[in-house]
């Protein structure tokens, strides 16, 4: 129970690393609030946290709209009193190069996964300046620590990730404040699914490339929500403006 009395906001909250996260932290103790904008998804996460004794809530919310980020937090204060967990998890993800990339693939690639990181933690360091503790835990990728092939918007917005996650551990650790990125490798998510079969490829095909890495496979939400767990409780207590990378080697 590492999270016994603790309050987290985790965007993305209705699939994938998100879904696996939201129901480790309310395991763990926490009351939980995720968004998605897929209200279906979100009423079926919170169901099952609250149906096995937790408690959750959601809120349809598209990080790209700063109204939509502060209808969370408010949301949030009002059910449960505090926010003391952002993990800023909401992404896409779009295989392409600086020429084949789109304008609209650019877009959303920087709204959803950098400027949504920025609005939500906006939103939130308020409240979290007021009580004097909080911690962020700023999804990034093993692709915003190094270059990846057809990756052109998603390494920059991962990689603009991590810089802003250093600037605020700076910006924000003598309020009390840690602010840490989590670097995952390729998982088994729906995002996944999605960018095999853009590629044209089946499973097993893709899945023998990204398992391409010393410990020979991919990685599951449930690794990388331990892995948020450990950044989000107290075991990680002088950690701030870190990088966690979780890839089954991929990097090394």
């Amino acid at each position: 129970m590492k999270l016994t009395d603790k309050v987290a906001i985790i965007t993305g909250g209705n699939s994938g690393i998100g879904e696996a996260t939201a129901e480790l932290f309310s395991r763990e103790g926490a009351r939980v609030c995720i968004t998605g904008r897929n209200e279906k998804r979100c009423r079926k996460v919170v169901a099952e946290i609250n149906k096995t004794g937790g408690q959750a809530i959601f809120v349809l919310a598209d990080v790209r709209f700063p109204d939509d980020c502060q209808k969370t937090v408010e949301a949030t204060l009002e059910a449960f009193g505090r926010v003391d967990i952002l993990f800023n998890n909401a992404g896409v993800y779009f295989a392409n190069n600086a020429v084949d990339c789109s304008y609209e693939e650019w877009d959303l690639s920087i709204d959803i996964n950098l400027k949504g990181t920025f609005l939500m933690s906006r939103a939130v360091l308020p409240s979290m300046i007021k009580q004097g503790s909080g911690v962020i835990i700023n999804n990034g990728s093993g692709w915003g620590l190094v270059g990846g092939a057809k990756a052109v918007s998603y390494c920059a917005s991962k990689g603009g990730v991590v810089m802003m996650t250093r600037a605020m551990a700076i910006d924000h650790g003598e309020q009390g404040i840690r602010v840490n990125s989590l670097c995952p490798g390729d998982v088994k998510t729906p995002m996944l699914d999605v960018d095999a079969r853009n590629q044209g490829m089946t499973w097993d095909e893709y899945n023998t490339m990204a398992a391409d890495r010393p410990m020979g496979r991919i990685g599951t939400p449930e690794e990388i929500a331990k892995a948020a767990l450990f950044l989000a409780s107290d075991d990680s207590s002088f950690m701030t403006g870190a990088s966690l990378v979780v890839d089954g080697g991929g990097i090394a």
